[in-house]
């Protein structure tokens, strides 16, 4: 860390922007040994590794997993993903052969008080804005086949329920007096828990 940091802090969008990235397939291939083929790429600095990679090393001697979790952030930011980050560097540091592995975060939390999910200052990973506001697409993906069968119970209930023969119910009205299948969306619920039933 520089010592002009000291002086004149940078904020951690500006770290995360300075930082020289590299292609995470060169990575995966120095650092873990895992070809391109076994990649999807997500752009140029991120990617998912592939099942079928995953399944050819069952045969291989497991590692060491740490798991953390369930630690509550200071404001200055010490919370999971500043530890993790932190560890996993301190690992490779001593020479240990280590990894993280980080979920796709909530935009409730990223916009709300909590700030961003990729850690913070010089402990964090980067493309910061990439990981705090879509990362993978996961969040969207599990939104929209969530929303399609809710849609699609939605025109099944609105053209009567008919069935030829293939369920062995013929019509949710019959049967049901009443169904919940709510939509599904990522966003902020943090004024929701103030509000009263």
């Amino acid at each position: 860390m520089p010592a002009s940091q000291h002086q004149s802090p940078k904020s951690d969008i500006e770290i995360s922007q300075s930082a020289k990235k590299r292609p995470i397939l060169d990575i995966a291939k120095e650092k873990l040994g895992i070809a391109p083929e076994n990649l999807e790429p997500y752009g140029h600095y991120k990617a998912k590794v592939s099942m079928d990679y995953i399944k050819s090393l069952q045969a291989k001697k497991n590692g060491k997993l740490i798991l953390v979790t369930a630690i509550t952030p200071t404001p200055a930011g010490e919370g999971k993903t500043t530890t993790t980050v932190g560890l996993t560097d301190a690992l490779n540091h001593i020479g240990k052969k280590a990894m993280l592995c980080l979920r796709e975060p909530s935009l409730g939390p990223s916009f709300g008080m909590k700030g961003g999910a990729a850690g913070g200052g010089y402990t964090q990973v980067v493309p910061m804005e990439d990981i705090n506001l879509h990362f993978t697409g996961d969040f969207h993906a599990t939104t929209s086949a969530h929303n399609l069968l809710s849609a699609l119970i939605d025109n099944h209930i609105y053209w009567g329920n008919a069935h030829t023969g293939v369920h062995p119910w013929r019509s949710v009205r019959q049967y049901c007096t009443w169904l919940q299948f709510g939509r599904c969306h990522d966003h902020c619920a943090q004024a929701r828990r103030l509000c009263g039933d």
